[in-house]
């Protein structure tokens, strides 16, 4: 049985900020097949010259993450922000286990729903795990952006560090529950530069998981191996990797690890956590617009 765990110097996300929320980031649900659903968040201007924005959320958080970054982008483009299988209302995956491989489909799927030809893919964190693979073989993924991604331990050699992740990771959720997690470890994910507001979402957002949800996404990450997608990418396929300076969740000498992979160089993020896009939305929308600046032409 799970426990509870509070505490109290954690700010509440004002009620107005939920309210902005749903007015100016609403959420709905996408068929992706029979009786399968993806929730998106979508904002922006659809008309717009530069190619739309796939967002994809962290092992922690959900599509609401991205509020902050999409109203900024929002006059030059549009940005579809997803709350990954087994998050927010969208369908879990089947499998118990699910590979990189597995989500990737689902992205694929969502691009089909959504008629889209041709975007820029980005991947926080987990989300990276999900990105890679998708644009390992979808020629609509014009350009791919992999912000403080998550490497996996899925890799040979790496076995004692996955079994040892997946045990804390299930026996934190087993002793915690969600509510208690997102309370305890929340903080880890800024820096002592985020507003109160921002602690403040990434809080809300870690406390709306689904226990299901994220013992598939724990697969993921035990299972994981970023730098083979990576490799694998399509040659001309353009990559920009970026991380928050003061991340201590995937460092930036994990995060240039997964640069020098593809051989660019790591882009950091200052005065930034690991949650940057919550954290330092300016600097994230500008880095995604030059990504769409390059991907466009």
């Amino acid at each position: 049985m799970s426990t509870t765990v509070t505490d109290s110097t954690l700010p509440e996300l004002p009620a107005a900020e939920i309210a902005r929320l749903d007015a100016l980031f609403p959420a709905r649900r996408v068929a992706v097949g029979e009786g399968v659903w993806v929730s998106v968040r979508e904002c922006g201007n659809a008309a717009a010259d530069t190619l739309p924005l796939v967002c994809l959320h962290g092992i922690g958080s959900g599509s609401a993450s991205w509020l902050e970054s999409a109203q900024l982008l929002a006059p030059r483009t549009r940005l579809i922000a997803w709350d990954a299988p087994g998050y927010g209302e969208s369908t879990p995956l089947p499998q118990a286990q699910p590979t990189g491989a597995d989500y990737a489909q689902r992205v694929h799927a969502l691009l089909d729903a959504l008629q889209i030809t041709r975007c820029v893919l980005v991947g926080h964190s987990l989300g990276a795990l999900m990105a890679a693979p998708a644009a390992r073989s979808d020629e609509r993924i014009a350009a791919l952006v992999l912000i403080s991604p998550a490497q996996g331990y899925g890799a040979e050699g790496r076995e004692a560090e996955r079994a040892r992740v997946h045990a804390e990771r299930m026996g934190s959720l087993a002793e915690l529950g969600i509510a208690g997690m997102a309370a305890r470890r929340s903080g880890r994910l800024v820096s002592e530069h985020a507003s109160p507001v921002a602690r403040a979402w990434v809080r809300w957002n870690m406390a709306r998981l689904h226990e299901g949800g994220y013992r598939q996404a724990i697969e993921l990450l035990c299972g994981g191996r970023l730098l083979a997608d990576v490799a694998a990418l399509p040659p001309g396929l353009p990559l920009m990797v970026a991380c928050g300076e003061l991340d201590v969740v995937t460092p930036p000498a994990a995060c240039v690890q997964v640069a020098q992979q593809r051989g660019v160089p790591l882009v950091p993020i200052a005065h930034a956590g690991h949650a940057s896009y919550v954290e330092q939305p300016a600097a994230v929308a500008a880095l995604l617009t030059e990504v769409l600046k390059r991907a466009s032409v």
